[in-house]
C-alpha cells in the first residue's frame, strides 16, 4: 500500500474493529478546532489600537500630564473576544522628569505585552510616596505621589475594559452610610442654624460679617475640592478618600464603608 498523505497519528485495529477503525479516520481528518489566543510577547501590533487618554493635574508639575493607553482586542468577534492593555504612553510640556517617564511607560508596555495577570501594576505604583508629601485631588482623594496618580489612572482604565472589578458594598453597608451621612449632615445643619440665631441675638454686625465670610470660604473651599463628601470628613486611611466622620464616637468613612466599630 502506498501512503499519498500525512501520517499524524496510528493505531492497532483489530479484524473485527472496521467500523471503529473508519470512525477514528474521519475524525482525524476532520479540522481542528480554532485556538483560544491569549495576550503574550509574541502577539504582533495591529496597525490600529484602540485606547483611552487621561489627563493627571497635579500640584507637584508646573504642566498637565497626558496619559495615553491603547489596548489590543483578542479573538475579536468570538465568545472569547478579550480587551487588553497593550502599550502606554505620557505625553508633557515638562521635561524636567521625561527620562524616568520614558523609561516607566517602555517598562509598563513591556509587561503589558508579556502577558498574564498584570494588575499588580496597580498596586505597585499607588504604592509609591513621595519624600515631599501627597497632595489631594478633586474628590477628596488623597494621592501620596505623582506615580500613585499614574496607579490610579491605570486603575480606572482597567476597570473600563472589565479587567478590574470594585467590590460592591452589600445592601447593609450601603443603608448604614446613607443613615450614618444623613444624620451628620442633619446635626451639622443644626449647628449651623444655632450659631446663626446666637449671633442675631448678639446684634454684633462684626460678628456676622466673620461667619458669613467663613462660611463663604468654607463653601468656596469645598466647591473648589469638588468633594462629595461634608466638609469636615477626613482622611481615610483604607480608600484615601477625605470621607470618614464621626458619629456617637465610632468612625466611619462614607466612601468604602470602613469602619474601627465594625
Amino acid at each position: 500500500m502506498k501512503i499519498t498523505k500525512k501520517i499524524k497519528g496510528y493505531s492497532v485495529a483489530k479484524p473485527d474493529e472496521p467500523a471503529a477503525a473508519a470512525a477514528s479516520a474521519t475524525v482525524s481528518d476532520s479540522p481542528a478546532v480554532a485556538e483560544v489566543i491569549q495576550m503574550h510577547e509574541k502577539v504582533e501590533r495591529p496597525e490600529t489600537l484602540i485606547g483611552a487618554t487621561y489627563k493627571i493635574k497635579s500640584p507637584l508639575f508646573e504642566h498637565s500630564l497626558y496619559v495615553t493607553i491603547n489596548d489590543i482586542v483578542l479573538n475579536q468577534g468570538t465568545e472569547f473576544e478579550l480587551r487588553r492593555p497593550f502599550e502606554i504612553f505620557i505625553n508633557s510640556k515638562n521635561m524636567e522628569h521625561f527620562q524616568w517617564i520614558v523609561a516607566l511607560t517602555r517598562i509598563m508596555s513591556a509587561v503589558f505585552r508579556k502577558g498574564g495577570d498584570v494588575t499588580f501594576l496597580v498596586e505597585e505604583l499607588k504604592a509609591v510616596f513621595d519624600p515631599r508629601g501627597g497632595y489631594f485631588k478633586a474628590g477628596g482623594v488623597y494621592m501620596p505621589s505623582i506615580v500613585a496618580e499614574l496607579g490610579a489612572v491605570i486603575e480606572q482604565h482597567m476597570k473600563m475594559i472589565g479587567l478590574l472589578h470594585d467590590p460592591e458594598l452589600d445592601e447593609h453597608q450601603k443603608k448604614l452610610i446613607a443613615e450614618k451621612r444623613a444624620a451628620y449632615e442633619a446635626r451639622a445643619k443644626k449647628k449651623s442654624d444655632a450659631g446663626a440665631l446666637t449671633a442675631d441675638a448678639a446684634g454684633n454686625d462684626g460678628i456676622d460679617a466673620s461667619i458669613a465670610g467663613a462660611g463663604a470660604g468654607s463653601a468656596n473651599k469645598a466647591a473648589a475640592s469638588g468633594s462629595a463628601f461634608p466638609a469636615g470628613a477626613t482622611l481615610c486611611h483604607k480608600c484615601n478618600t477625605s470621607a470618614v466622620i464621626v458619629m456617637d464616637g465610632c468612625e466611619t468613612c462614607l466612601n468604602c464603608g470602613y469602619s474601627k466599630c465594625g
